[in-house]
């Protein structure tokens, strides 16, 4: 089924969140169960966020649940999900129409 394509802000804003939503998970696992809680309220978010920028994609289903696992949170899935999810959906992948001469 061919997925729509998105506008390189949608793109752009996604990577951002996935990025920072990473650097901040990393650091935070080390904190404990503190840490593992902010990553699960974080993690509900983000899966809401992405789903309504990009729509759904199964690449985002392991990175929710996966980050709900005690140090396997040290991996960017998020980082990674966005780009399975916006792998050749941009503008630029769209066909250019033909040139009038």
């Amino acid at each position: 089924m061919p997925q729509t394509p998105l506008s390189r802000t949608r793109i752009r804003l996604a990577w951002a969140i996935a990025l920072v939503v990473d650097a901040i998970q990393i650091p935070a696992e080390a904190t404990g169960p503190v840490g593992w809680f902010l990553g699960a309220g974080l993690d509900l978010i983000t899966m809401a966020v992405m789903c309504a920028l990009l729509g759904f994609h199964w690449a985002f289903l392991p990175s929710f649940l996966t980050e709900w696992i005690p140090y396997l949170n040290l991996a960017p899935l998020w980082t990674l999900a966005v780009v399975l999810a916006t792998r050749g959906r941009g503008e630029a992948g769209l066909p250019k129409p033909p040139e009038l001469t």
